[in-house]
């Protein structure tokens, strides 16, 4: 699924154009927000994809929508 990625101040946002949701990243894998689980306020996790750390954003990429069970 493609989301772009933002950043304000200290805070990452998703937004997912298919279904005109932005929500703020709530919890992450890894501080960096690449190469881990994503989760945003809704509850729903992606997994993005590897990217270096000094990634100009905002950035549409392609993540992997996790399902509730994969905790």
């Amino acid at each position: 699924m493609k989301v772009t990625v933002r950043k304000l101040g200290d805070t990452y946002e998703i937004y997912v154009a298919k279904k005109d949701l932005e929500e703020k990243v709530t919890e992450s894998e890894k501080p960096g927000l690449w190469g881990g689980w994503a989760r945003i306020g809704n509850g729903w996790r992606f997994q993005m994809p590897d990217m270096p750390a000094d990634t100009p954003l905002p950035i549409t990429v392609e993540a992997r929508k996790l399902g509730d069970d994969d905790d």
